[in-house]
């Protein structure tokens, strides 16, 4: 089993941090968000990371002499323009041979990539998009009206639920040839795919954080004992 871990982006969002380290490369406890993916991976019986890299590139390939103990193979490939999140996979097309593990370099998971994987093969998909159910808190009263504008109901700063992309995914690679050249982003992948046929869907019900601002960066920092287990 392969994996492909994005960390090509700027991570403007994280702001200062990343203007000297680059998002995947962020400590968090004594380990950075790529080595807390990568171990994950690896758990899972991952045998080799590919990581697409463009900010500061020669970091990442600098830092994976600290990863060389964790019996994993490591490969990288620099884009020489940002290619979003799906651009990459061109440059790697010859390496992927198999179904494969996507992630965006700034997610941290409990997730049992092994079980996601075998999903995949399980539903004959060409591509499978993890996703997670978020909560986000209305800080007004919300008004239910009818169609004479007299009002219904009434909820008190309700919450609203909703599934989003996690940022994880498992890909055939044959699917790569639909790809243009370019920048392109997995959601516009999504969204070509979908014209066409079905795509598999994957609940993450594990822990999960998208550490991409400085509010989930320190909440990784306080959450460290629920993730960092390997």
């Amino acid at each position: 089993m392969k994996a492909v871990i994005m960390a090509g982006g700027l991570g403007k969002r994280l702001a200062p941090l990343t203007d000297t380290i680059p998002k995947p490369l962020l400590p968090i406890g004594e380990k950075s968000i790529l080595e807390l993916i990568i171990r994950r991976l690896k758990l899972a019986g991952c045998e080799e990371v590919i990581i697409a890299t463009n900010y500061k590139s020669t970091l990442f390939e600098k830092y994976a002499v600290h990863l060389t103990d964790l019996g994993i193979k490591i490969s990288f490939s620099r884009e020489e323009t940002p290619l979003g999140t799906a651009g990459p996979l061109k440059l790697i097309q010859g390496n992927l041979k198999e179904p494969f593990i996507i992630i965006n370099g700034d997610i941290i998971t409990t997730l049992d990539f092994k079980k996601l994987f075998d999903n995949h093969v399980k539903k004959g998909a060409r591509l499978t998009v993890c996703t997670r159910e978020v909560e986000i808190p209305l800080h007004y009263g919300v008004i239910q009206l009818n169609e004479e504008s007299y009002i219904l109901d009434v909820k008190e700063k309700p919450s609203l639920k909703s599934e989003i992309n996690a940022g994880i995914y498992v890909l055939d690679p044959k699917v790569i040839e639909e790809i243009p050249d370019g920048f392109y982003h997995m959601t516009d992948l999504i969204k070509d795919m979908l014209k066409k046929e079905k795509i598999n869907g994957y609940k993450i019900n594990d822990y999960w954080l998208d550490v991409g601002q400085l509010s989930t960066y320190n909440q990784a920092k306080e959450e460290i004992d629920k993730f960092d287990t390997v």
